[in-house]
């Protein structure tokens, strides 16, 4: 017989807890039987190797694992292409599950998704700047809205699959530090999480490499072993986002003209938010010299381009800033700095402006500065924290 699933009014979706026959199960309620002090971790699934690869570890150190998988927000008629929540990924998320012999749950999380998430990219698009929506649901989905679904489920902790590592001072402090594997570190998405929810947190693969996750999963016969990494926007699956902007801003894709600093047309624009900072492709203008981004000007609505040359500012306002210690300094500092993901840290003064504003004065001009992007301070491999761009300069 079928199992049956249903939402509860919490969004959680009642799932299964599997056999080792694929088509046995029972209903899993929200309570189980746990031995005295072992602690209980829901872990964020996705159907990849990170997450799997975690839930297995944590299961070997002997927790009491819950996964859980969130069904975020798409297209009607693009399920299928949602690059976190496909049918094929949750089904994977679900036969991990099985192999573990741990509970599993969807977790239905379309509409916060689309009020947080959804929304606040197109509305940074329209104010001319260049979001990075993987932060805002690091911030409001997965330790907001997850997390407070592991809490009704009486998990003690919530895991996921960053690469990311977490220790914890002697005053009691927690310390978000970059992972052994440099090329994978994600500490820069999760600058946002403060003391309470690192006091929460596990991140299991913070000391492993990506070949050796990948080694693990084979070594734990988990199905997911060579199951490819997802680098887009999972709510826009194969489609480019500015195809996206023309359906939900029409406004952030209004023509406009290209211009030089000296005042100079040299061509039309499609929408200042089909460009970025440093953009040199696409620009669609013939010149003799390539031509690069250097600003969007809103008011206006007319891109400003300009030489290599001209690229490059040594300053920067960031707001909404975080500092994980819960502690914002109230003097000037010299500190590494990144501007995006993928960028090295460069050296800078912060100075404070507010708790949660700061000046940034690098020691180089730094290329690529863009608004809506975050700015993520380090002290060797501490992440102290981070905020959004807001000014440049």
């Amino acid at each position: 017989m079928p199992c049956q699933r249903s939402w509860n009014s919490t969004g959680i979706q009642r799932s299964t807890r599997f056999n080792e026959s694929d088509d046995a199960c029972s209903d899993l309620s929200m309570t189980q039987e746990t031995t005295p002090g072992t602690k209980r971790v829901v872990v964020a699934m996705s159907g990849g190797v990170d997450s799997s690869v975690a839930a297995a570890l944590l299961v070997q150190q002997g927790y009491q694992v819950i996964g859980m998988m969130l069904r975020l927000w798409n297209e009607s008629g693009q399920e299928s292409s949602n690059r976190c929540c496909t049918p094929d990924a949750m089904a994977m998320a679900r036969r991990v599950a099985r192999r573990l012999s741990i509970p599993f749950y969807a977790v239905d999380a379309q509409q916060i998704f689309y009020d947080t998430v959804v929304q606040e990219f197109l509305e940074r698009y329209v104010q001319g700047e260049t979001p990075n929506p993987c932060l805002v649901c690091n911030r409001q989905i997965r330790w907001g809205f997850l997390l407070s679904r592991a809490n009704i489920v009486g998990a003690d902790y919530l895991a996921t699959g960053h690469y990311v590592r977490l220790q914890q001072a002697a005053d009691g402090r927690f310390h978000l530090k970059q992972a052994a594997d440099n090329h994978k570190d994600q500490s820069y998405v999760l600058h946002m999480l403060n003391q309470a929810q690192l006091a929460q947190a596990l991140f299991p693969l913070g000391e492993f490499t990506k070949p050796e996750v990948r080694q693990l999963a084979h070594d734990f016969d988990l199905p997911v072993a060579e199951r490819p990494e997802s680098q887009d926007l999972c709510f826009l699956g194969d489609q480019d986002y500015r195809e996206f902007l023309v359906r939900y801003a029409p406004q952030a894709k209004q023509p406009g003209l290209i211009q030089n600093r000296q005042g100079l047309i040299l061509g039309e624009h499609q929408g200042l938010a089909s460009y970025t900072i440093g953009q040199r492709k696409g620009l669609g203008i013939s010149n003799s010299t390539p031509m690069y981004v250097l600003e969007k000007d809103l008011r206006t609505n007319t891109l400003i381009v300009g030489t290599e040359g001209e690229l490059g500012q040594d300053q920067l306002i960031a707001g909404n800033f975080n500092w994980i210690s819960g502690e914002p300094p109230t003097a000037a500092f010299r500190a590494q700095v990144k501007i995006r993901y993928k960028a090295q840290p460069a050296w800078a003064t912060i100075t404070p402006l507010l708790p949660d504003r700061l000046h940034i004065q690098f020691e180089q001009p730094l290329r690529d500065i863009t608004p809506g992007q975050a700015a993520v301070i380090y002290d060797g491999d501490d992440c102290l924290g981070g905020g959004i761009i807001q000014m440049r300069g």
